[in-house]
């Protein structure tokens, strides 16, 4: 599954765009785990103190916002989806 990474969570991965390989029943949320797990570096970019997503992180599933999606983190993926993960910024 390709994901890609924007802005400081691209600094921290070292390149824009990732494959990760997925499996039967993935959901975004096992995606996220798989992420941290093998760029451990990404963790106090977009985890809270409790462990959780960040607020000010977004993940996109095929251009839609998870937190817009019925499932939130527990929808279901396949192999042709494009995953995005921007941290939030601020500018004026």
């Amino acid at each position: 599954m390709q994901v890609n990474f924007f802005a400081t969570l691209r600094s921290a991965v070292g390149q824009k765009t990732v494959e990760i390989p997925t499996e039967s029943g993935d959901t975004v949320g096992s995606l996220l785990r798989r992420v941290l797990a093998t760029y451990p570096e990404l963790e106090p970019l977009m985890l809270n103190e409790e462990g959780e997503l960040s607020r000010y992180v977004h993940i996109f599933v095929n251009g839609r916002g998870v937190v817009h999606l019925p499932q939130r983190l527990d929808t279901p993926l396949a192999d042709e989806y494009t995953i995005d993960f921007f941290p939030a910024v601020a500018g004026g």
